[in-house]
């Protein structure tokens, strides 16, 4: 069997999927805002059991168009947008430093479900970087003390070596924070909500924001897109 043959014979979801959870014949029935739906598909994800239902897919590009994708954890979702984290010094915080558009796409296989986040990326501020690190365990701070991301790495003991001293200093003082750690939120210019079924195609429902609001108080139009 050829590899593409063994791609083709994978199932893509599995049976019984849900029912979308929104009544798309009737739109002014969904929630006001696409957090709000979020909020309900995350709690379905949970109550299924989806593993690290949290993990999406951050989606940036450099000032070039160079595109670059890496899966992380959503740290909250607030009327403000999609919030993430990581060092500015990284491939991700050097992209959104030189273009702020980017992407989440978050994919609960188990429930047939997509939702795709697009907008522009902007820090928190410094106390919210810091509240950040400080809130991870203690072997994520050792990790983000130890710095140097995507760079060449000599050997898999140098690495070894550096997070063992990070890993005490993390336990030792355990406010230390990374210098570059910065939190961002994505506001969002669109959010699409994305369904399979078992026998009735797909759907997609797309919350898009009004251009004449602004991000801190945005009016949402909700609208139905062939899939």
């Amino acid at each position: 069997m050829t590899f593409r043959e063994r791609l083709r014979a994978l199932p893509t979801f599995p049976p019984g999927l849900p029912p979308f959870g929104v009544d798309l014949d009737d739109l002014a029935t969904a929630p006001a805002t696409p957090q709000e739906l979020f909020a309900q598909w995350f709690d379905d994800a949970l109550a299924a059991g989806v593993g690290a239902p949290h993990a999406a897919t951050l989606s940036t590009a450099d000032a070039a168009g160079h595109v670059h994708a890496r899966t992380l954890v959503i740290k909250d979702v607030t009327a403000g947008g999609w919030w993430f984290a990581g060092h500015a010094t990284s491939p991700k915080g050097r992209d959104l430093a030189e273009n702020a558009h980017a992407a989440l796409t978050v994919f609960w296989r188990d429930l047939g479900r997509q939702v795709r986040v697009t907008g522009r990326a902007s820090s928190a501020g410094p106390e919210a970087g810091a509240a950040d690190f400080r809130a991870r365990p203690d072997g994520s701070r050792a990790a983000g003390l130890v710095g140097h991301q995507s760079e060449p790495l000599g050997s898999p003991q140098q690495y070894r070596d550096a997070f063992a001293g990070r890993l005490d200093e993390a336990r030792e003082h355990p406010d230390a924070v990374a210098p570059a750690w910065t939190a961002w939120v994505l506001a969002p210019a669109t959010v699409e909500f994305w369904a399979a079924s078992d026998d009735k195609g797909q759907s997609r429902l797309r919350y898009r924001t009004d251009p004449s609001t602004t991000e801190n108080d945005p009016t949402w139009t909700k609208e139905l897109l062939w899939p």
